[in-house]
Formats: C-alpha cells, structure tokens, sequence
C-alpha cells in the first residue's frame, strides 16, 4: 500500500481521498529531523513546510512531492530532479484568496486602522487619539499601485484593485504581458517604486527575487507609499525595511511573510502601530484549501499510478520517475476501480 506523508494537515476531504489511496501520515512537527523520520518509507509527500535539502537521501522510496499551493522554494527541486522525484504545484488555487486579502490590506493601510486599534487600547484618551488619525486617511479610487509578479496571484490583485477600487495598476513582471492577464501597465522596477502609492510583493522567492527590496529600493519610494509582502520574507531586506520604517521613509507595511516564522516575540515589527503582522495566512480560507486539497489528491493519484501529475514543474525527471515508479509496482491496484473513472477535483 501506498505511504502519504502531509507535512501538515489539509482540508477534511482532500486527506480523505488521500485515505482512499493509501496510508496517510500527518508529521508530528515540521522540523527537518521530524520530517526526514517521519518521510521515511513513504512514496509521496505533500508540502506544507520547507522539506530539508537531504530529504530524498533520508526518503529514498519519494517518487513525488506535491506543493500545497503554488510556491515550489519549499522542495529542493534541484535534489529532487537529480533523484527522479516528480514536484508539483497547485498553481492559482488561492490567487482570489490572496487577492481579497491585499484588498483587507489597503483599507486598513489607507485608514490608518492599525494605529487606531493601537490607540483605542490605550482607554479614554485613546479615544481621541485614535479618532484624529481618520483625518490623514485617504481613498483609494485613483491611487497607484504596483504589483511585482504577476502570476496567478499578481492578476487576481491587479483585477480586484483596477475593478473594485478603481485604482490605477502598475506591473513588474520577468515573464511581461501574459495571454488573456488583466490589462495594466508594464513598467521597470524602478518606474513601479517611484510611481506607486502601494507596492505589492506576489512575485515567487527564487535566486532572481532575494532581496529584491533592499534600501536603494525602498529609498525610491515615496515616503507616502506603503508595501505590502504576500510572496515571501526574503524578498525584502530585513533590516532595510525596519531601518525606513523607523526613519519614517515609508509610511508603513502589511506584511504576512517573514525571514523567520514564526515571528518572534521581541521583533521590532510587534511594536510599529503602522504595520500590520498576519501569520502567513493571505492564502488561506476555507475554500481555498478545499481547492488545493483538491489538486493536491488529483496530483497524488497521477503519481501512484507512474503517470506526471498536473503542473509538473520538474519534467526532465520523468524518465527517471518512471523507472522507480515501475520498481514500487502496485501502490494503487490496477483492478482499483477508479482506474476506469479517474478520480477529478470535485470538491
């Protein structure tokens, strides 16, 4: 039978349909000597946490990991390659999730709602303190803001704020326009940062994308400007970010990813009014975790069958997936009879 490892627990059904297909393990915890113990043995793992670099050499039955959500700089994908492990994501499943919560994240930014909550708990004068700060509030029709990354996630951004706030969308892209992408401006970095009210982090954490905000760029902005990072921590520089903050270079934040996770307690972040801390939940909802879950049990099921799962992003692997699929035969029977009705996300 089948082992399937979730490095954390997904939605109800998705990990029953996992049940259907085999042993389900859920990791007792999500440090890398957890994981590797807890890998070992199994044929899948589903990634919800950064897996260890040595994690195919710790797990060597893996023929497949399959990405909980889009972002694939969890898995070692070079490691997996190397050792015919398939990776898969499930790309776009989120993106309206991450994009209401951008959206959340611009009225409290532009209404000061941080630092009203910050006031209102201070007692009685905090009532007027906090009330005096709705007069430096602003709307956001008309208001500039540039998206860097314009995926799956960077389109649903763009098309809320052009369509339901009617504010102008500025985009940074690699990759450029993209077939049937929200219309929008295509500019250079630099043109985004000097123009934008709202800059917006949605672009993938790669070699490319580390540190791409650092303090040239965050100097370029408009001290006005605020950010607002749901891609990942290390895109922006740390310390850069608190140093403009402090110095009031940059009007303020609202951030959902960190270098660290959890953010420690005695981070300066905890004690700026005007940034707001989520912990790294943009993408979440109940509904978009039925939809992962959803792509997750279909990619699962291509790959105990020794077939390529939807959103492969390692294809040259294949030759090599194949053979070890045919070395570990049978972890779902043939005379399974989904094998005539293939299972499809329908939850």
């Amino acid at each position: 039978m089948a082992r399937i490892l979730l490095t954390q627990a997904i939605h109800p059904a998705a990990q029953a349909r996992l049940g259907e297909l085999g042993e389900v393990r859920v990791a007792a915890d999500t440090s890398a000597d957890t994981l590797r113990r807890d890998a070992s043995g199994c044929n899948v793992v589903v990634v919800r946490a950064p897996l260890p670099e040595d994690i195919f050499d710790a797990a060597p039955s893996l023929v497949g990991a399959v990405r909980h959500g889009a972002g694939v700089d969890m898995i070692p994908v070079e490691a997996a390659t190397a050792r015919g492990v398939l990776v898969a994501n499930v790309p776009g499943a989120n993106g309206h999730t991450v994009a209401e919560h951008v959206l959340w994240s611009l009225l409290h930014l532009a209404r000061r709602r941080g630092a009203m909550l910050a006031r209102m708990q201070t007692g009685g004068a905090g009532w007027a303190a906090a009330r005096s700060l709705a007069d430096e509030g602003f709307e956001l029709p008309g208001r500039t803001v540039g998206v860097i990354g314009y995926g799956h996630v960077g389109q649903a951004i763009a098309r809320v704020c052009a369509s339901a706030l009617a504010m102008q969308v500025l985009v940074h892209s690699r990759s450029g326009p993209r077939p049937g992408a929200p219309a929008a401006e295509h500019v250079a970095l630099s043109t985004l940062l000097a123009r934008s009210d709202f800059v917006v982090l949605a672009c993938p954490l790669t070699e490319q994308t580390r540190g791409l905000i650092g303090a040239a760029e965050l100097a370029a902005m408009r001290p006005s400007a605020c950010l607002i990072n749901v891609a990942r921590g290390p895109v922006v520089n740390e310390a850069a970010l608190i140093d403009a903050l402090r110095g009031g270079r940059l009007a303020g934040a609202a951030l959902d990813v960190f270098d660290v996770q959890p953010l420690p307690a005695d981070h300066p972040y905890r004690q700026m009014e005007q940034v707001l801390l989520t912990p790294h939940v943009a993408g979440i909802t109940e509904d978009s975790m039925r939809r992962m879950g959803s792509g997750v049990a279909l990619a699962v099921e291509h790959l105990l069958r020794g077939d390529v799962p939807p959103h492969c992003i390692n294809p040259e692997a294949e030759s090599a997936f194949r053979l070890r699929a045919k070395a570990q035969p049978g972890l779902i029977p043939p005379t399974d009879s989904r094998r005539e009705k293939p299972w499809t996300a329908r939850f």
